[in-house]
């Protein structure tokens, strides 16, 4: 897929295909102007993609530290900075720039970022945060709610990731990539389809994928 980016045709990098250094390399800081520009032409890129919930500006072969996430609503995030995380968890994850492929991870479940945009911090969090500090969710149906927060902190830190040139080969648990035949039946796997959005078991996924569901 072909996007004209900044004047520039561009597509989203595939690190099997081509070795793009701007992939592995911390991204310069830009002006609250410049971000903006950029981020409205990632967000039209991520747009038209049917297995995307995140996109950084490198994996359009930008040096910029801009990225984009849109998993419960649309975030832009400019020179973004990690300054708190809590809740360690393992994640299981893909990626865009590797297609068809994911990996074991650890994220956190709760992040506090600073960004250019936004004076002070925003929290991004699976995990409710009441006045006495971390709160707690019962099971049943607020628990999909929580999964789908804990995607999108989860999402945010793969985005900073790249900013900061991490792949996602560099978060893995082990040595192996895993494709899609070898997830195991209880990893929890994102599922798009749309603008539709799950995260599942992998074993209750399945059927969402034998109905067109895409794994992002």
């Amino acid at each position: 897929m072909l996007v004209r980016l900044r004047g520039i045709v561009k597509k989203v990098i595939n690190c099997f295909k081509e070795d793009n250094p701007v992939i592995q390399k911390k991204l310069r800081k830009v002006s609250l102007d410049e971000g903006m520009e950029i981020a409205k032409e990632l967000f039209e890129i991520l747009n038209k993609r049917k297995d995307g919930i995140g996109l950084a500006a490198n994996q359009v072969g930008i040096d910029a530290a801009v990225a984009v996430v849109n998993v419960i609503e649309p975030h832009i995030l400019i020179n973004p900075e990690i300054v708190e995380a809590w809740d360690e968890i393992p994640y299981y994850e893909g990626c865009l720039s590797y297609p068809g492929k994911g990996v074991n991870t650890k994220r956190y479940e709760s992040v506090r970022i600073k960004t250019e945009q936004v004076e002070g911090s925003l929290i991004f969090s699976g995990v409710d945060r009441g006045e006495s500090g971390k709160g707690s969710w019962e099971d049943g149906e607020i628990k999909n709610d929580r999964e789908l927060r804990t995607l999108e902190a989860v999402c945010i830190q793969h985005e900073i990731d790249h900013l900061n040139g991490m792949r996602i080969m560099d978060r893995m648990r082990d040595t192996t990539i895993i494709s899609e035949k070898k997830i195991g039946r209880n990893h929890l796997v994102t599922i798009k389809k749309g603008d539709a959005v799950k995260v599942l078991k992998y074993k209750k996924a399945q059927k969402f994928i034998d109905d067109g569901w895409n794994i992002a």
